[in-house]
């Protein structure tokens, strides 16, 4: 069985989880009912154990294509060979469109006459539980062992068999003709069955309509506008319309360098990416969307206790045990091992997400909702923590395993935070020790200047205990602490590019961080990057980065955590934070070439 590139993907989903859909077809990831639960279809990590759906044409095929109904997730894999030239339709209905929680897909026949397959395989509970496959009228139920595992049911036009576990079926279609499928909870309760047979006609026009609406109302007119909400719908997809989070990534384990070991867990929600998704989604006039988000990090703000450090992700619904395990049966993407689910990194100190939660709220507070007395008193008390703590070693936005250091990364944030807390304070005359807050915020300013700049390189570094250079040091004139066009800036602006810049691709850093092997380049950080050269007035170096950037994405305009050597996409699949910074920098980039290119 193949197993098929990462970028070879297209995703679809219902605002609980997602699935991907590779380029044949076969969709070969999954975790249902939702984006945290243990996984259906695991085939992308293990072709043989991980269980997967393929659904198209018998045989080889001369071509395939893969595209968006325009202005939508509805996903449409078209193959010719074979004896003609089929459509597959795949979507999952979202509950705004009135219809089930469930997959839906339509094979078509265009022109021509070939044999189809449908072959349906599930792998329950990571590949760890077995189940039982047994007919239940014309449908099949798949009942896992494992307790507490959501049964399926399979419906199709098509006359299905069992095989080994496997629902099974097979079929000669002629020009016009089509073969549907749906996947959906075999019992009642929270997403009930669907059934009809006009069910897919309806699940296939109601979701075409909701999305089109959806991505309706972006604001965004500027250029590359078929860009921009591409990444507006893929973070969409990632949002959870129960809860508001927005996940990191919807997979696991798909590794940052072939075969190595840097395989994590994203199906998490990182308190780093606040300010950057409230920034996002306001930026496209996505106001619910900002507003969902923000009112989850409230909550999660009011449930701390006020002496409690904040953790650096979280559950979807909050929860802050995210235990770590290894699926040692698992093969693993292309050998790479182990598959990992949780993240133990929620653990760690991450000083910097004060500042990203702080400006977050700010943020909100500009182009959303006035901040409440209740969410004050809380702010305010994270904001007296950082003023107390800011001074200490942690393990760094990357998330090293190396042990804690003085990250300058730590220290923007910290001076973020204490900044946000003082302007939300006196824009909305709201009480707290500022003149302390903004002593702090000095002090920490100061240190950066004198502990972080490197005279002889000329730029300011990674940490006290290295003068490497890294790429979280782009966010500098992002939020503020320091101007895109001040001498100092420029030079370390010109010093990443050095060190850090390949092919006009950025790399994190160049330093060990206490893993093995190696890793390619970060898609966020050349965004990061792009918007840097945007406002520091090198418009046209900007947009010939922007744009080779924009040529790297998947055919879908869809984008992994990181780019290798080749342009092969690794890393989870697809990353929120990476489309986030695409949106930053195109809406950056765009006002000033429309604005006359003033820097600042």
């Amino acid at each position: 069985m193949t197993t098929w590139p990462i970028e070879d993907h297209g995703i679809i989903g219902d605002l609980h989880t997602a699935a991907l859909v590779a380029l044949d077809g076969t969709i070969d990831f999954l975790c249902f009912p939702r984006f945290d639960s243990p996984s259906v279809f695991a085939g992308l990590l293990d072709p043989e154990r991980g269980g997967r759906f393929a659904f198209g044409p018998v045989g080889e095929t001369r071509a395939r294509r893969q595209f968006y109904l325009p202005d939508t997730n509805v996903l449409m894999t078209r193959a010719s060979g074979g004896g003609g030239v089929t459509e597959l339709i795949d979507l999952m209905p979202v509950d705004a469109a009135g219809l089930a929680h469930n997959l839906v897909r339509r094979l078509k026949m265009v022109r021509g006459r070939t044999a189809v397959a449908l072959t349906c395989r599930p792998a329950f509970d990571y590949a760890r539980s077995g189940h039982r496959a047994h007919h239940a009228g014309d449908t099949v139920v798949f009942e896992p062992d494992a307790p507490g595992i959501t049964a399926l049911r399979l419906r199709s036009n098509l006359a299905l068999s069992i095989e080994d576990g496997a629902a099974v079926a097979r079929a000669e279609l002629a020009s016009g003709e089509e073969a549907w499928a749906v996947l959906e909870p075999a019992g009642a309760g929270e997403f009930g069955p669907c059934s009809g047979a006009g069910y897919g006609d309806a699940a296939l026009e109601a979701t075409v309509k909701y999305w089109q609406r959806w991505i309706g109302r972006s604001t965004y007119r500027g250029r590359w506008k078929e860009m921009v909400d591409r990444s507006a719908l893929a973070l969409k997809l990632l949002t959870s319309v129960r809860h508001g989070s927005l996940v990191a990534a919807p997979t696991f384990g798909l590794p940052e360098e072939p075969g190595g070991v840097r395989n994590w867990d994203y199906r998490f929600t990182w308190i780093r990416d606040a300010a950057f998704t409230l920034y996002g989604f306001s930026r496209l006039g996505l106001n619910a969307e900002a507003r969902a988000f923000f009112h989850w990090l409230e909550e999660l703000c009011m449930d701390q206790a006020p002496d409690e450090p904040l953790q650096i992700m979280y559950g979807l619904d909050g929860a802050r045990e995210l235990p770590e395990a290894t699926l040692d049966h698992l093969a693993g993407y292309g050998g790479a091992r182990p598959v990992r689910i949780g993240n133990a990194a929620h653990g760690q100190l991450q000083l910097d997400i004060y500042g990203e939660l702080l400006d977050a709220a700010y943020l909100f507070d500009k182009y959303g909702e006035a901040t409440s007395v209740a969410l004050w008193r809380r702010l305010a008390g994270l904001a007296d923590w950082v003023a107390a703590n800011w001074d200490q070693p942690d393990e760094g936005i990357w998330e090293v395993r190396g042990g804690r250091r003085d990250f300058l990364y730590a220290r923007i944030q910290c001076w973020v935070a204490l900044d946000r807390a003082v302007r939300l304070a006196l824009k909305r005359s709201l009480p707290g020790p500022i003149e302390d807050w903004r002593r702090t915020r000095d002090r920490i300013y100061a240190q950066i200047l004198r502990d972080f700049w490197d005279a002889e390189r000329g730029a300011f570094v990674q940490a006290k205990d290295n003068r490497g250079l890294d790429a979280s040091t782009l966010t500098m004139p992002l939020v503020r602490l320091i101007s895109p066009t001040d001498p100092m800036w420029l030079s370390t602006l010109d010093a990443i590019q050095r060190d850090l810049v390949e092919d006009s691709f950025v790399y994190r850093y160049r330093d060990a961080d206490g893993l093995d092997g190696e890793e390619g380049t970060f898609s966020m950080c050349t965004f990061w990057y792009v918007e840097c050269l945007s406002r520091a007035g090198r418009l046209d170096q900007a947009r010939f980065v922007f744009e080779k950037m924009l040529s790297h994405a998947n055919r879908l305009g869809l984008y992994a955590e990181e780019l290798g050597p080749c342009g092969e996409h690794l890393g989870n699949f697809p990353q929120a934070f990476t489309h986030l910074s695409l949106i930053s920098a195109a809406f950056d980039l765009d006002r000033r070439l429309g604005g006359g290119g003033v820097p600042g």
